[in-house]
């Protein structure tokens, strides 16, 4: 039976879930977990091969790519997983993140990790490689760990120019490489680090999650531990757009699949409480980039609600009206079929969601 809606890749410590939309989006039918016993940090079905890739991290068997082309049934595992070389004396202690490239070089994936590096694989996941010129960066020095360790968790290619791409490590900033990775620029301009000497240094910001405008690669935006931004200019210059939220602290940031004015964020109360202020689940729009922001409330709960999300817990699908995704650190699965207006709960007692990732079906 043809879908006929979006396939919805969940995360969890527990395992991966599926969860596919049919009618489009008025039915959800739940499959998993998958790969038991790993701790899914994320997981994303690469739209060239069909094949739905996961970063897997195990307390046994260390951190590891596997990937998988029937929806779950067998399971692929890289030759040679993520691995620093020797004379690195660095070990590899989470993967973050797994990213395909763009469309016109199929079989190449990205990996994020902690401590802070970008893997690649030219081989669609088979082998990978460090991508040495991010690691060796002259800041490295100024680099350090936030809460959830030195770690790499956004990838952002550019679709329009293959040989440019954004990252963003927490804590040391969002870079940019404009050669295929062989040198990368700090880009956080503007950006507060209100927990350093210096508010706005070259590199040691906080971010917790880095997204591209889908039609727009000049159209950045970020959220971070000390308020959420935009860039209209691929980074160069980041604009604060906090005002008008209930927080500047929060993970979870997406952008509307056609329109790079519409963004959307889930603020949270501060980094010792990482739950929604007053108790209220409200997921924030705006219509014109960060001017100014709207609640959306209808459908959520609006009182006693004290779970939280993370950074790769919002996700949007391509359809019209598009449909907006959050999971919560509780285990739910909320999905607005209006672009966020109303709001329903499609899944239920999960684990905690660690990331959700969206890809058009049917």
């Amino acid at each position: 039976m043809a879908r006929g809606g979006p396939l919805l890749t969940i995360g969890t410590p527990k395992g991966l879930f599926l969860l596919e939309g049919y009618g489009p989006r008025r039915r959800w039918d739940l499959s998993g977990p998958f790969l038991e016993g790993e701790e899914i940090n994320h997981a994303v079905l690469d739209p060239q091969s069909g094949a739905v890739y996961v970063a897997a991290n195990s307390p046994w068997f260390g951190s590891q790519v596997a990937w998988t082309m029937d929806l779950g049934a067998t399971w692929s595992y890289a030759r040679e997983n993520p691995r620093f070389s020797a004379d690195r004396g660095m070990t590899v202690e989470r993967l973050w993140r797994i990213q395909p490239g763009v469309a016109s070089r199929p079989g190449v994936l990205f990996a994020g990790a902690a401590p802070a590096t970008l893997f690649r694989s030219d081989d669609s996941g088979e082998t990978w490689r460090e991508v040495r010129g991010l690691g060796d960066h002259p800041t490295r020095g100024q680099w350090f760990p936030g809460a959830g360790g030195l770690c790499l968790h956004s990838i952002v290619p550019d679709p329009d120019d293959p040989n440019r791409m954004h990252v963003a490590i927490s804590a040391a900033g969002t870079f940019r490489t404009t050669d295929d990775g062989a040198t990368w620029a700090p880009l956080n301009r503007g950006v507060r680090a209100e927990f350093l000497p210096e508010r706005y240094p070259e590199v040691g910001q906080c971010v917790h999650k880095l997204v591209m405008a889908p039609t727009d690669s000049s159209r950045l935006y970020q959220q971070t531990h000390c308020g959420t931004y935009r860039s209209r200019d691929g980074g160069e210059e980041w604009e604060e757009i906090t005002e008008g939220l209930p927080a500047d602290f929060g993970f979870p940031i997406a952008v509307h699949p056609r329109d790079p004015q519409t963004v959307y964020v889930l603020p949270l109360q501060r980094a010792d409480n990482r739950t929604p202020p007053g108790g209220i689940l409200r997921v924030y729009r705006s219509r014109d980039g960060g001017d100014s922001w709207e609640a959306l409330t209808r459908g959520l709960p609006q009182q006693n609600a004290f779970m939280g999300a993370y950074r790769e817990g919002m996700a949007t699908d391509d359809l019209a009206p598009a449909g907006i995704y959050f999971g919560t650190n509780t285990g739910k699965v909320y999905f607005s079929g209006n672009e966020g207006d109303t709001w329903r709960l499609i899944a239920d007692n999960l684990p905690p969601v660690s990331s959700i990732s969206v890809s058009p079906g049917g």
